[in-house]
């Protein structure tokens, strides 16, 4: 019997293993000690690498796990050992492609803790309840963006103004 893809966790790091964002689809850590024991584990394995901006696979407790590194964040997509790792790959494409795009190619912890809640947006286009959506980058940035969308309707179009004005007070009042 076919499945659709699954994905298990996508893991935004920064450059000391630290959560920038992270989001589990799956039971197989329970509770929240045991999530950060993966997180560190699986950045301790993989933060001697030369992963680079290129996509790098590995085995790892189990599970297949995707990863690249962009400037001072890691970037994580795993998925059963089952998987297919070329599909797992195109989910962690896209959503690297899509942060790109969101954080207009300033991809740093800094720019990427301002605008977390794009970020957050960005996996929920990516991923809903393990099941893989979206992997095109360009098609993920415009929906979390909210451009693109000739057929919202006006409620809409209100609703997204509303959110980008206070995202935009938000920041000001972060700064």
């Amino acid at each position: 019997m076919e499945t659709c893809p699954s994905v298990k966790n996508i893991l935004l790091l920064d450059s000391e293993g630290k959560r920038v964002a992270v989001k589990y689809y799956s039971d197989d850590w329970p509770t929240l000690s045991a999530k950060l024991a993966f997180e560190k584990s699986v950045f301790a394995k993989t933060q001697k690498a030369n992963a680079g901006t290129e996509a790098e696979i590995v085995m790892f407790d189990g599970q297949i796990v995707v990863y690249k590194f962009i400037q001072d964040l890691h970037f994580f997509v795993t998925g059963g050992e089952e998987e297919n790792e070329l599909i797992l790959a195109s989910v962690l494409q896209g959503f690297s492609d899509a942060v790109d795009r969101l954080l207009k190619n300033m991809v740093d912890k800094r720019t990427a803790l301002e605008n977390l809640d794009l970020i957050l947006l960005c996996l929920d286009e990516i991923v809903d309840g393990g099941i893989v959506l979206e992997t095109e980058g360009r098609e993920i940035a415009e929906k979390v963006t909210g451009h693109g969308l000739e057929s919202a309707s006006s409620a809409e179009q209100t609703l997204l103004n509303a959110l980008t004005q206070a995202r935009e007070h938000l920041a000001k009042s972060l700064m």
